[in-house]
């Protein structure tokens, strides 16, 4: 009668230890990017003329390849900003800050990240050297380095955000078409207004933390400044993808004059906590929008 109840402590436990690894892969994050990789590597199919359907392992591979090492790199960032975490609202209740072994962490940022290169080498040693760099990028130069030391540290990050399209596309083309650098582009330039309206919203966190934000260190006038220029940036840049129709190239025009336009208006909004959070749930729709149409219109 006694055993009884100390299996079903011990199970729930194991379920909260497996939970605790993917609140540490930060899946929703995995999940968005994983959109624009397959966008990347579906484009390049259409483009190349190579057969997805008929290469199914090139594409499961692939995106279980850059699926780890995003995950990868997130339970490191975790590891790394364990010291930190608990100073912030969002971040205090990481697995890492009640308790969860560091040493734990640590090897499983590991064995994620190496697993997820193996297996985009197994398809092409191109996408696996760019899976390498947005892994770096993130972890050294954003995590350990510039997240700490100076505000640049979004635009840092951004760089690895916006690999895993090249990753796609190298997957089936490694010579790179300029269409897979002009979704790179999208993706770098998206990222900023995106991350800045995050720290908008959590600017006393940040400040808290030590993190020196745009947003901290310069406040929310430049800040918004500088987030309405690159929306500005993405209407062209987006724009560049014109080939694709006149389905795509329409609704990207709307999109990123509609963004721009919200832009413009935070400078006669007198709440901009409340602007940062329009602009933040509007960049959402806009990259995953934006994906998916590529995509369909190549239907």
């Amino acid at each position: 009668m006694l055993e009884h109840p100390k299996e079903i402590v011990t199970e729930d436990a194991s379920v909260k230890s497996w939970k605790s690894y993917v609140t540490l892969a930060k899946m929703g994050i995995v999940s968005s990017n994983l959109i624009t990789a397959f966008a990347g590597i579906f484009l390049a199919s259409v483009y190349t003329g190579f057969s997805l359907t008929q290469n199914l392992h090139i594409l499961i591979l692939t995106l279980l390849g850059a699926g780890l090492v995003m995950a990868g790199g997130c339970t490191l960032n975790n590891y790394i900003d364990r010291d930190i975490d608990h100073l912030m609202e969002r971040t205090k209740d990481r697995p890492t800050v009640n308790g969860m072994p560091a040493r734990n962490v640590l090897w499983a940022g590991i064995t994620q990240s190496s697993l997820g290169i193996l297996f985009l080498l197994l398809v092409e040693p191109v996408a696996a050297i760019i899976g390498m760099i947005g892994l770096f990028v993130y972890v050294v130069l954003y995590t350990m380095w510039t997240k700490r030391t100076h505000s640049i540290n979004t635009i840092v990050g951004s760089v690895s955000g916006a690999v895993p399209p090249l990753i796609g596309w190298a997957a089936v083309d490694p010579s790179l078409h300029h269409y897979a650098w002009v979704l790179f582009a999208i993706m770098f330039i998206w990222q900023p207004p995106h991350f800045l309206a995050l720290a908008m919203k959590r600017v006393e966190e940040y400040r808290n933390a030590g993190i020196p934000m745009l947003p901290v260190v310069a406040g929310f006038k430049v800040t918004k400044r500088q987030m309405v220029v690159y929306v500005a940036a993405l209407i062209p840049i987006s724009l560049l993808l014109y080939p694709f129709g006149w389905v795509y190239t329409t609704v990207a025009a709307i999109l990123s004059i509609g963004w721009f336009a919200l832009g413009i208006y935070g400078f006669k909004m007198k709440d901009d906590i409340k602007w940062a959070r329009l602009m933040f749930v509007y960049s959402l729709n806009y990259l995953t929008i934006l994906f998916v149409l590529m995509v369909i219109v190549h239907i």
